[in-house]
């Protein structure tokens, strides 16, 4: 009977719970959207601030005509050759990414499966450049450059980018192109509607679809 005592006071001196070592302190890695998030409340103090003068489509051609304002469209090239503001300086923010690597690969048939069928959007990069070339095209820092874009979110990055590299006097299209009106914009250059630039693919053909609806409808 000792023995079996003996036994069982082993085994539960074996199974007695141990104090845990203490947790490394070494310092968490920040999350990787934090710069994303970073850039998008920047560009947020910088229109609240009016750092960036936030424009109305129906006011951009007051602003250029009266206020000294150039227009800089960055959309990249398949929307542009679409639609284009006659007289417009034009400097990508985005480029297609023809990089073939196997994982860039797979990323593009992810992007046309998901986006680029039903939008026509190519998988597109960050341009590298984009401010050099926009301080060949303009060198002097203090002109006045109205930054537009499809929609309104690639051109306050463009703004934003282009505040940190030194320009001051920058305007920002509020809602981009698509949010303007046929009036706004007397001088149009291209196929399409300039607020129907940015709309490709399967999209364009309910599109138009739904203009040809529209106009029947006016004709009945």
């Amino acid at each position: 009977m000792a023995i079996q005592l003996n036994h069982i006071s082993t085994f539960n001196s074996k199974h007695e719970k141990q104090p845990k070592p203490p947790l490394p302190t070494t310092k968490r890695r920040p999350a990787l959207h934090v710069n994303a998030v970073s850039s998008s409340n920047n560009a947020r103090q910088l229109i609240q601030s009016q750092a960036i003068r936030a424009i109305q489509p129906k006011e951009a051609v007051a602003a250029i005509n009266s206020d000294g304002f150039t227009l800089l469209d960055i959309r990249p090239v398949w929307e542009t050759e679409k639609a284009r503001v006659k007289g417009s300086l034009y400097v990508p923010l985005f480029i297609e990414d023809k990089d073939n690597s196997p994982l860039t690969l797979l990323k593009k048939w992810v992007h046309f499966g998901y986006i680029g069928l039903w939008t026509g959007q190519y998988f597109t990069t960050m341009n590298p450049d984009f401010l050099l070339r926009v301080e060949e095209v303009v060198p002097d820092k203090d002109s006045k450059l109205l930054v537009a874009c499809g929609e309104g979110l690639r051109s306050i990055m463009a703004a934003t980018k282009l505040y940190e590299g030194g320009y001051k006097n920058l305007g920002w299209l509020a809602g981009g192109f698509n949010r303007s009106g046929d009036e706004d914009f007397p001088e149009v250059e291209g196929t399409e509607k300039l607020q129907y630039a940015t709309i490709g693919g399967a999209s364009y053909y309910f599109l138009q679809l739904l203009i040809f609806l529209e106009s029947v409808g006016k004709s009945n």
